[in-house]
């Protein structure tokens, strides 16, 4: 019997298979998950997928390996050449972290990351932040002393705002400077720039003014975690 006739036999039978299944129940077994919103690209092996608010992550072969949750942070309206937090338009893995947010009682997003695992490995302590490259980020440390309660019995906290590079552990391992002028009232709140970048794995450019910069060579300062 020869590799036509087989061929041929093979057409044949299908329209009898599919007379008594249909397209929808033969693919059913194949569908991982269903009634997506949307789906971001592929990072470190996984990609994150939206079902309304919440995102969860799956794996390259579609199974869903962090559930869907409602703190990783994304922004339909992201500017990707920012570099920070705003420049988020799909959550993804970048050195093995992905941006995480928590709202405080302030009414203020705080940022912090995830590992692979959906662990919260960094607390959301951040004003602002960068993605990990070469396992090192540059954000805005927020330390909230708390200082009692007011009149109305909510919380009053003393602030101090420092912008410094962080590892992928959560360590500060270099602080870059203060910050100031950072209003912690949620009708005046603005999420405070970042005045670094690295633009090799050992500088950082950092803005001193409007007109002013300054390069840094971290690499005698910082042991590499």
């Amino acid at each position: 019997m020869g590799l036509k006739y087989l061929v041929g036999m093979a057409f044949m039978a299908f329209p009898f298979v599919m007379g008594a299944q249909t397209l929808e129940t033969i693919n059913d077994p194949t569908v991982k998950i269903k009634e997506l919103d949307e789906v971001g690209p592929f990072s470190e092996g996984l990609a994150a997928v939206r079902k309304g608010v919440k995102w969860g992550f799956i794996d390259q072969e579609g199974n869903l390996v962090i559930d869907f949750r409602d703190d990783v942070v994304w922004n339909q309206n992201a500017d990707e050449s920012q570099g920070d937090i705003k420049a988020i338009r799909y959550p993804k893995f970048k050195n093995g972290l992905c941006a995480i947010q928590e709202i405080k009682d302030e009414g203020i997003p705080y940022y912090g990351f995830m590992d692979t695992q959906g662990r919260i490995v960094i607390e959301p302590e951040y004003l602002n932040v960068t993605g990990f490259e070469d396992d090192r980020a540059i954000g805005i440390y927020c330390r909230r002393t708390f200082r009692g309660k007011n009149n109305f019995q909510l919380n009053i906290y003393e602030y101090a705002f420092t912008e410094v590079i962080l590892n992928t552990q959560g360590e500060i391992i270099w602080p870059i400077s203060k910050r100031e002028n950072i209003s912690m009232i949620k009708k005046r709140y603005q999420t405070p720039n970042l005045t670094a970048s690295f633009i090799s794995p050992n500088l950082i450019l950092i803005k001193t003014s409007d007109s002013d910069f300054q390069i840094s060579n971290i690499s005698e300062q910082i042991q590499k975690p």
